[in-house]
């Protein structure tokens, strides 16, 4: 289960992951909350924020990949975690001084969002240049463990500590908390580092990568599934605050809570897919079915009549999401070519992250019209259908198709392996 660990420079990335996903829990926590009491506890001032804090990537991710493929990764993660740390501590002051303003917070969510956008395709990467091909699903699982494990500790600690302190002081907490991912990124050794070949710059770079993915019916197909359930399935992460604070009546902790049982499910979830990482490949199948079983948690939770029991489902949901997510990842991860990964994954980011300023929005006006818990049976409805269109669609591609390309897709969806054909794995 932690074989990517044996890697010393996996081992350093890991521990920073550890302390700094903390503090953007507490920070993501407390900004919502923030940006809640600021509006009146206005749900489409919420989305608002959280469509700020995504546009960039809609603007900027495919660039990001195609720098990623140029650039040392490690140098690029190291300069755009410190930008992040300073959007934290200027947030925190801001706050903590009592001098904060609505749009203020919306400036900075849409600054950290530059940031978010340049580092994620870039630390996505950088995964298998530190644990190499084959411990990629298993390092990708452990990131994701611990992600979910500061979901746990984060929201638990913020929701408390908002009403002691206020929320001013989770945003400077973030800010130190940055100091650990810099710190393990300086000690790694780069000799150590498992590089591609070196991207020489040149025109055309961003169209080569969209014309490799449109290539690849399997990642088309992958690409696809992840934007919808994405964008309309995996909105619960805003939604919760608007649950918590309009339909069950709680404070910061009650949301708190709430984040805190939706991160069991998760953390459960991504150690589940760290022991599968080591015994096998990524799974088609396992990803269609994650999706399904996401739709159909996500709409029974709606239901659940009060804040005990809408907080028990949120487990279950919490699992299924976090397999869906590192299921996608791992699928695309380890059936690109090397010099093509920064790009792809520029690409994947886009499709994952990129509908949030639509689904943000989306979100607060499906509350305000339809009540607080709609956006959690519309998005689990259609991320339901969308499993089975895509479950449809891969079953008649791959059961008539002739030629390489489709060929290769049968092959994926009749095995359920994540890689095709040799000349498309690294």
């Amino acid at each position: 289960m932690f074989a990517s660990l044996r890697v010393r420079n996996y081992r350093l990335f890991f521990s920073g992951q550890v302390v700094s996903n903390i503090g953007t829990w507490m920070q993501r926590i407390a900004q919502d909350w923030l940006v809640f009491q600021l509006s009146g506890n206005n749900p489409i001032a919420l989305g608002v924020a959280v469509a700020l804090q995504f546009t960039p990537t809609v603007l900027l991710s495919l660039w990001a990949g195609v720098l990623a493929d140029r650039v040392d990764k490690r140098k690029l993660c190291i300069l755009v975690q410190t930008g992040i740390g300073v959007q934290a501590l200027v947030l925190g002051l801001l706050d903590v001084s009592g001098v904060v303003l609505l749009w203020q917070v919306y400036l900075l969510c849409f600054v950290l969002g530059i940031f978010s956008a340049l580092d994620v395709p870039a630390r996505q990467a950088f995964v298998a240049e530190m644990v190499g091909r084959k411990q990629i699903a298993n390092a990708v699982a452990l990131n994701s463990s611990v992600f979910n494990l500061a979901r746990i500790v984060g929201p638990a600690i913020a929701g408390f500590a908002i009403t002691w302190v206020g929320t001013g002081w989770m945003f400077v907490a973030n800010a130190v908390s940055t100091l650990a991912v810099i710190t393990g990124l300086l000690l790694m050794n780069p000799d150590k580092l498992f590089r591609g070949p070196a991207v020489v710059r040149a025109k055309g770079q961003m169209r080569e990568g969209l014309a490799y993915v449109r290539g690849r019916p399997d990642l088309v197909a992958v690409m696809a599934l992840v934007f919808f359930v994405s964008t309309f399935g995996i909105t619960f992460f805003t939604s919760l605050a608007i649950v918590a604070g309009n339909v069950f009546g709680t404070q910061a902790d009650g949301y708190g809570l709430l984040s805190t049982l939706l991160a069991v499910g998760t953390f459960t979830g991504a150690l589940m897919a760290a022991r599968r990482g080591v015994k096998s490949s990524p799974r088609v199948r396992l990803l269609l079915m994650a999706a399904l079983g996401l739709g159909a948690v996500e709409f029974v939770t709606a239901l659940m009549p009060t804040y005990v029991t809408f907080g028990i489902a949120l487990i279950p949901l919490g699992f299924a999401t976090i397999t869906f997510l590192n299921t996608a990842n791992a699928l695309v991860q380890t059936a690109v070519s090397p010099e093509m990964r920064g790009r792809v994954m520029g690409l994947y980011v886009l499709v994952m992250i990129g509908g949030n300023p639509v689904g943000g929005p989306m979100v607060g006006w499906m509350a305000e019209t339809f009540g607080g818990r709609s956006p959690f049976y519309i998005g689990g409805t259609i991320s339901a259908v969308a499993a089975v269109v895509c479950a449809v669609v891969l079953a008649r591609r791959g059961g008539v198709a002739t030629g390489s390309r489709l060929a290769g897709l049968r092959v994926l969806f009749s095995s359920g392996h994540a890689t095709t054909t040799s000349r498309h794995v690294a």
